[in-house]
């Protein structure tokens, strides 16, 4: 199982980009995906998660401005940010809680992770 992110790209203040994270391989059943981030000199921190039903969730300093969405059938999640601020810079990683072929157990798996940057 794999995830692969990409999206990320250089943005200026106020301005929007979306970023994708595919999940591949031989996948059962995805259950939450999700977004994390880092900053340089940062703890990574979640962004924002989505439920298997499309419930969305949101650390309190991207609500109003990001949004979440994923699409079942293309194992994707998706990472809509709009105003975006010189302190959303960060590397931007995915990652969901997947039940892999074959397997008993969840497993969260990570994507690689892509850069945000914004700047004027």
């Amino acid at each position: 199982v794999q995830l692969q992110a990409s999206g990320g790209g250089l943005v200026q203040p106020g301005g929007s980009l979306r970023l994708s994270c595919a999940a591949s391989g031989s996948i059962y059943n995805i259950n939450l995906m999700a977004w994390y981030r880092q900053a340089p000199g940062k703890q990574r921190e979640l962004v924002a998660t989505i439920t298997s039903g499309h419930i969305g969730n949101y650390a309190d300093f991207v609500k109003g401005r990001f949004t979440i969405s994923r699409d079942n059938a293309k194992n994707t999640v998706y990472l809509q940010m709009s105003s975006l601020k010189p302190e959303d810079t960060a590397v931007y990683y995915c990652n969901a809680f997947i039940l892999p072929s074959g397997s008993s157990y969840y497993n969260h798996y990570w994507g690689q992770g892509t850069q945000v940057t914004v700047s004027s």
